[in-house]
């Protein structure tokens, strides 16, 4: 499958979708104006692929800087994607990355991967550029 590339703008994230090497990352800021038009061709691109997987490992990346409520409810449903893929026989990783001195995010992501049962995660903290 073709990657999904989409640059990042003032207030969506870039996306950066590897499906053959499952290599995935979202970075950037997350605050569309119509969160289910940004990211619904996005999760149903990902949901169908993840469907397919058999025995495959899977490294997804965040490194958001900043996200709105809806952007979270995206994200929760990412995470739930994530541990029923892993549920399924598939390695998934997931990488939590936020600046170092950036103790809200560093929050969120603790929240969000606490809740993975069958993924794993690191919280990776990075300086400041």
């Amino acid at each position: 499958m073709d990657p999904l590339i989409i640059e990042k703008t003032e207030r969506s994230p870039e996306i950066h979708f590897d499906f053959d090497n499952n290599q995935y990352a979202i970075r950037g800021e997350s605050y569309p104006e119509d969160v289910n038009e940004f990211y619904g061709p996005v999760m149903e691109k990902l949901e169908a692929h993840f469907e397919q997987l058999e025995d495959a490992s899977v490294e997804f990346t965040f490194e958001l800087i900043y996200f709105n409520s809806s952007s979270a409810k995206i994200l929760m449903g990412l995470f739930e994607l994530f541990d029923e893929t892993a549920e399924d026989g598939n390695k998934v990783h997931v990488i939590w990355t936020y600046e170092e001195d950036d103790d809200n995010m560093e929050e969120l992501g603790e929240e969000f991967c606490e809740d993975l049962e069958h993924a794993t995660y690191t919280l990776n903290a990075i300086e400041e550029s």
